[in-house]
């Protein structure tokens, strides 16, 4: 469904920056209410990462790998969200469920799937960054920039070796700007556009780091008892021992 997006010549940066600011429509009572489930951090990270669903598959197959593992994680989200959309509104509340049932750390915990949307779409955000900041680069080194700095660090050999080969195949740079900007858009409002989308996204991507650096937090805790205990028993150092229950969610 492309919600007549052609029709009306929009971009998918303006398609998002829309679906992310406008209050729903309604009258009243029911439009107050959408506009705050709309305004939920749960609905806000499964809209822009629906968005950027949207735009891998305008793309084309060359970054399926990415794709199918952004699917995955907001199929899981959304399905707990449909449960009790009042419950599961902030992305908070639904770690701290998690934890306190200790499933968080499990690989289908949407926990995991939180901390990946988020990483995804920080990649995407520092993308668009450098692709506004560094307009004689080409999209593969803008890409690998990105990916450098933001998903490498928590991914294994097999992962990045992936990435690897999706790099090689990804398209020119203007063939991707004119994917982002649509029929009616040039270079400026571009641009501008990505700033805006930037401004948007930024407060998610801080709450969301905050729920990380408090899981790390009560990580640390447990690998601290853990390591007393292992090297009074076994003579393990306690930054070896700490190293080992790393609460990273890496893969």
């Amino acid at each position: 469904m492309e919600r007549e997006k052609m029709e009306r010549g929009k971009s998918e940066l303006r398609m998002a920056i829309e679906d992310l600011s406008l209050p729903s429509s309604g009258d009243g009572e029911d439009q107050e209410q959408q506009g705050k489930i709309r305004r939920s951090s749960t609905m806000v990270l499964l809209c822009v990462s629906n968005q950027l669903l949207r735009v891998l598959d305008a793309i084309g197959p060359t970054l399926l790998v990415l794709r199918q593992d952004i699917q995955q994680n907001v199929q899981r989200l959304q399905d707990l969200h449909a449960r009790d959309t009042s419950k599961y509104a902030g992305l908070m509340e639904i770690v701290m469920e998690e934890m306190e049932e200790g499933t968080s750390k499990k690989t289908n915990s949407c926990t995991r799937a939180i901390i990946w949307l988020a990483r995804s779409v920080n990649f995407s955000i520092c993308l668009l960054e450098r692709l506004v900041k560094n307009p004689e680069s080409s999209l593969q080194e803008m890409v690998e920039e990105a990916y450098e700095s933001t998903l490498k660090p928590f991914h294994g050999w097999i992962s990045s070796a992936a990435y690897r080969v999706a790099l090689r195949l990804i398209p020119e740079r203007d063939i991707f700007i004119e994917l982002l900007m649509g029929n009616c858009q040039d270079t400026g409002d571009f641009g501008e556009d990505v700033m805006i989308l930037v401004s948007i996204v930024q407060p998610l991507l801080e709450e969301i780091n905050v729920i990380y650096r408090c899981l790390r937090c009560i990580c640390c805790c447990t690998c601290s008892l853990i390591a007393g205990w292992m090297y009074r028993v076994r003579g393990l150092k306690i930054t070896e021992a700490q190293c080992i229950s790393c609460f990273s969610f890496g893969r």
